[in-house]
């Protein structure tokens, strides 16, 4: 788990210093461009290398923010229609990278891992050692019990004292009015929130072509059925469900990030950046 997290920071901030996101990646990468008056000691020639741009290096900026990753792990997590990761294994190696970016930054990182309710509860903390800790315990996890994402994110607001980051992982196969009012309670204690809506691309098409056998994975409730007879049907309420989430992220300033478990880890990273440089600005 630890090197899959330093593989997509290491490659993402290669693209970044690449990219026209540059301006403001430095501020996340330990680095920030070169200024008239910057020791040359300090430069970064490895970057310099790679991107024919000068960086001086940053060894004791403290941002002091808490992040608090809550993760679902639910059955319906894992769910693969395929060939895919499951969206649990996909969210363990986004949580496992926005963690080895946070700590790299100085951030404090804390995990909570929650279906019915909390199953652990790792408390904030910014060294190596207890990044190891954190990755670990995204490698350990698995999907089980049923759903129960509202209840649990109350729970957990309650717990969260300090104002910080929160950062979730979820398919949100939940009553979306209800998650809805949990992240509020997050907002209402003055959080940030990132909402990562991570779902397999068959969730989205519903695009089975043969007869088939629906079992809910979480009740074991089952349903046969000829998929096209329900696809335009179910896309339009899937339609629906993202965007009721998206709607009220946007009205509630929360950053909602969509990803199915063939997205690229860029995507997301970019969405915590964005969600970052509001917190500084």
């Amino acid at each position: 788990m630890e090197l899959r997290a330093r593989l997509v920071v290491e490659g993402f901030i290669i693209g970044l210093h690449r990219s026209p996101y540059h301006g403001f990646s430095v501020e996340f990468a330990e680095h920030r461009q070169y200024m008239p008056g910057d020791e040359i000691r300090h430069l970064d020639w490895k970057v310099y290398g790679r991107t024919n741009r000068y960086y001086i290096k940053q060894y004791e900026e403290e941002t002091n923010l808490k992040s608090y990753l809550l993760l679902d792990a639910s059955r319906s997590m894992g769910y693969t229609s395929g060939s895919h990761l499951t969206k649990l294994q996909y969210a363990t190696y986004l949580a496992a990278a926005l963690s080895f970016l946070m700590v790299r930054q100085q951030d404090a990182v804390s995990l909570t891992v929650y279906d019915e309710s909390v199953r652990s509860y790792l408390p904030p903390h910014a060294t190596k050692g207890y990044l190891r800790q954190i990755l670990h315990e995204l490698d350990i996890t698995k999907p089980t019990n049923r759903t129960a994402t509202a209840a649990s994110l109350h729970a957990i607001a309650e717990r969260i004292h300090r104002r910080g980051l929160v950062v979730v992982f979820s398919d949100l196969f939940d009553n979306p009015s209800e998650v809805m009012t949990a992240i509020r309670h997050f907002r209402h204690k003055k959080h940030e929130v990132v909402v990562f809506h991570i779902l397999d691309p068959f969730e989205r098409s519903f695009a089975f072509d043969f007869d088939a056998i629906f079992r809910d994975m979480e009740t074991e409730e089952e349903i046969s059925t000829q998929p096209w007879h329900l696809r335009e049907t179910y896309q339009q309420a899937m339609s629906s469900f993202i965007e009721f989430y998206k709607k009220e992220c946007h009205e509630h300033s929360v950053e909602y990030v969509l990803l199915d478990t063939t997205t690229p880890f860029d995507v997301a990273l970019i969405g915590y950046l964005n969600k970052r440089r509001q917190i500084n600005g």
